[in-house]
């Protein structure tokens, strides 16, 4: 025996006919999705396992593991004003020094938040992450 005719016999696919393209049903792609996620599962074993190749079968993993909503990016309507409203009743303290880059926030629910620049920034974050809830 020649060293050529020891060596490990290589996989051929031999493909007859004009073979058109599969069609995996969801409960097929999820079967296999779910296979991938096993633990010390090969990718490449499974997707050679079933005919596709590896990138198919990244590609349904994301499409069923990442089907969750999604918040999209938008745009907030901003109004400018020239002079704030005003609110009424009892003023605690009035202030020394004129409020300067004063921000209004008015959330979807309505709520509104006014605030300036000398506001703390972790207390801001922590107010409107309770009020978007």
């Amino acid at each position: 025996m020649s060293s050529h005719m020891s060596a490990r016999p290589q996989r051929i696919e031999v493909i007859t006919g004009g073979e058109r393209r599969r069609r995996w049903s969801m409960e097929e792609k999820q079967a296999i999705v779910e296979a991938s996620l096993a633990p010390h599962a090969s990718i490449k074993a499974i997707a050679r396992k079933h005919g596709i190749g590896t990138g198919q079968l990244y590609n349904w993993r994301h499409r069923f593991l990442g089907a969750g909503p999604t918040k999209t990016a938008g745009f907030a309507r901003v109004d400018i004003v020239n002079d704030p409203p005003r609110l009424s009743g009892p003023i605690a303290s009035a202030p020394t020094t004129t409020p300067t880059g004063l921000i209004e926030i008015v959330l979807p629910g309505g709520a509104t938040v006014r605030v300036d620049a000398q506001v703390d920034a972790q207390a801001l974050r922590r107010v409107l992450g309770v009020l978007r809830g």
